[in-house]
């Protein structure tokens, strides 16, 4: 057997967290994140140690040294808040730190030879230390190395070495000769906060015409970005816009015949007026999308684009590149199914080409182009049919150039499939709340999603244009607000598909279906956006309230409390610094009355049992004082089936204007 690279180092790193697949995939943070490093070090015999954290933006030439603090049990701890967007290594070394053995040794000795002549080995560690400082702390290592040989007293010398002076001088000089590095480095993938925190609004342009029957346009458009600015969303989602091909286009709610005016669906990429990198003669120019683009920025809004990688049977990918396309035994193109379901008006794209290394940089030229025309934020149809190291490839390529890039997956997988797509790259995934209705579904989901929120983040969707749940179908308008709230509280990062919610579109295509009946997948749709029925207001106040609050911002908080009623849920988010205290409980029930206990902890939040404090009520803005741990509430469907607490020190009797519950 080889002996070691040198066997003089001896402290041995067992482990280092946070860490995800043992270091073979990234750790996601948002800029202004500090990452809390823990390493577990360990050493034979009763040799102090030294740890210190490094850290770097990925291509650095050095490293950036933290010093870190043991917690007990042979475990260290550091934090750093990396600089800038992109990826950042950061590992730990380690190495006997022979001035605090030394050290501890010398405050144990109790016979005056044995001090004398420890002073004198101090001595030497000293001055070596000296020999490695930089001027002024090596002129002063170099007085306390002749202090401690002197001939001053033998504890004025103790004393001396002793010193907290001394020991800062010399933890500024170590001799990392012998040091341990863990390795490989450990990355993490800082993004900003939008890949964190944001609410999503998906709506079609081609239905934005105020005239029916119209195909709207980038212009009209435009002008409903101001309603959605109002609503309080962040981040505006387009369906494809490009061309759209005619070759077995479907008609309305799917049928295989469409007639002349069917606009067909979106996802149907491709047409003789160009691809993926053209847009629909229809909704205008690139330009026009410029425009559009521009006017979003202006109310404070991002454009989300789909990236839907398949072509419809006109795409001129189709003529140009016919062996990107899986033949079937006749020789016709494969087109799309998931059977029973077919999908005659799309050609997947076969990733197994020989001409794959061209396809794939064809497909991140794509990105690459919607990049320059300004679009940041991508939410990408259908991953997890594609090959895993084609998106690792993709996505980091973009990074490198982009950093600020952010990828929602849409991938409505196998557990295992979604969370390796997220370890690949993507910034954010869709998940399986739309089918999480009871209290113990969601519970039970939301603890298994926390096991995972170093590099799984969840963006909550309570309905899109292929889903329409069964609690929306049946449950009114109790359900949608309900639901709204469950995704906006839930997650810091939420979407709704509009303006079919809050429109509170609930019709199936039919019985046992989760489609809508006529979709807007393929038809132009006109809204009555000023209907009295609507949840814009509803929608924006929970913006506000999201916004208003930190705790609400963030997913590693989120804690369920007790209630005892199986029909409400109760749960709780507290801010980085826990000076925001949110308490959220919703009815399940969308058509009863339901009451219920919570059960607040007093002690966690430091309320005292034997004072009243605030609970302002955030949706109906009111007040409420509450003591003790125990607190009634009641939700009516009727009137709102959520109530959004934050919880307030108390304040003087004079200050207090509280409603109270009956």
């Amino acid at each position: 057997m080889d002996l070691p690279l040198d066997g003089r180092r001896r402290a041995f790193i067992e482990q280092v967290r946070p860490a995800v697949d043992h270091g073979r995939s990234a750790l996601k943070r948002v800029l202004g994140d500090a990452i809390d490093v823990e390493a577990d070090v360990i050493v034979e015999g009763h040799e102090r140690i030294a740890c210190m954290l490094l850290h770097a933006p990925t291509g650095s030439s050095g490293w950036i040294a933290v010093p870190m603090t043991p917690l007990g049990d042979d475990v260290w701890q550091a934090s750093f808040v990396p600089s800038a967007l992109g990826t950042h290594r950061y590992t730990v070394a380690a190495w006997i730190d022979a001035f605090a053995t030394w050290r501890h040794k010398l405050m144990r000795r109790t016979e005056r030879d044995d001090i004398a002549i420890a002073l004198r080995e101090g001595a030497v560690l000293v001055r070596e230390a000296a020999a490695r400082a930089r001027a002024p702390e090596s002129g002063a290592l170099l007085a306390y190395a002749a202090s401690l040989e002197s001939d001053a007293p033998l504890e004025e010398r103790r004393q001396s070495a002793s010193s907290e002076a001394l020991r800062e001088l010399m933890a500024a000089a170590p001799d990392r000769s012998f040091e341990t590095v863990y390795d490989p480095p450990l990355e993490a993938v800082v993004e900003r906060p939008l890949a964190r925190f944001g609410s999503w609004y998906e709506f079609f342009p081609r239905s934005s015409a105020d005239t029916p029957g119209r195909h709207g346009t980038f212009a009209t458009a435009a002008r409903r970005l101001s309603y959605v600015a109002q609503m309080g969303f962040d981040v505006v989602y387009l369906p494809p816009i490009h061309p759209i091909g005619r070759a077995h286009r479907k008609g309305r709610n799917n049928r295989l015949e469409a007639v002349s005016t069917d606009p067909g669906s979106p996802w149907a990429i491709g047409a003789a007026a160009g691809g993926h990198t053209s847009v629909h003669e229809d909704l205008g120019t690139l330009e026009d999308f410029a425009s559009f683009r521009r006017e979003a920025h202006r109310l404070g809004l991002e454009i989300a684009l789909d990236i839907a990688f398949q072509c419809s049977p006109d795409h001129p990918y189709v003529r140009e590149h016919p062996l990107w396309f899986a033949r079937r035994p006749d020789g016709s193109v494969q087109f799309a199914e998931n059977p029973p379901k077919k999908y005659e008006d799309i050609f997947p794209i076969d990733f197994g080409t020989p001409e794959w290394r061209g396809l794939w940089h064809e497909l991140r030229d794509v990105v690459l182009f919607w990049v320059d025309q300004g679009v940041k934020v991508f939410r990408v149809d259908n991953p997890h049919t594609k090959p895993f190291d084609f998106w690792r490839w993709l996505i980091a390529d973009v990074r490198e150039r982009h950093p600020d890039t952010i990828f929602l997956a849409e991938a409505f997988s196998r557990p295992r499939v979604m969370f390796r797509l997220a370890k690949l790259g993507f910034s954010q995934s869709y998940t399986y709340f739309t089918w999480r209705n009871t209290k113990q579904e969601l519970t039970d989901y939301f603890t298994e999603l926390a096991a995972v929120r170093d590099w799984f983040r969840p963006n909550l969707w309570p309905n899109t244009p292929d889903i329409l749940h069964e609690y929306l179908q049946t449950g009114g308008r109790p359900a949608f607000m309900a639901r709204a709230a469950l995704a906006a509280t839930l997650g810091a990062s939420y979407g709704i598909y509009g303006p079919a919610f809050e429109l509170l579109e609930h019709t199936p295509r039919e019985p046992g279906s989760e489609e809508y009946l006529d979709s807007e997948k393929y038809e132009i749709k006109r809204w009555d956006l000023s209907r009295e029925d609507s949840l814009r207001h509803f929608l924006a106040r929970l913006n506000a309230i999201r916004r208003e609050n930190p705790a609400l911002q963030r997913d590693d908080t989120l804690t369920f409390r007790p209630i005892d009623n199986d029909q409400l849920i109760c749960y709780s988010k507290t801010s980085q610094g826990g000076d925001n205290v949110v308490l959220v409980v919703v009815s399940l029930d969308p058509l009863h009355v339901q009451s219920g206990f919570i059960e607040v902890p007093l002690d966690e939040w430091s309320l005292d049992a034997q004072t009243p404090y605030l609970a302002h009520e955030l949706v109906s803005d009111q007040r409420h004082e509450w003591q003790g741990a125990r607190v009634f509430v009641t939700l009516s469907p009727a009137d709102n089936p959520v109530s959004v607490f934050r919880l307030e020190a108390p304040r003087r009797a004079s200050e207090r204007d509280f409603d109270y519950f009956v």
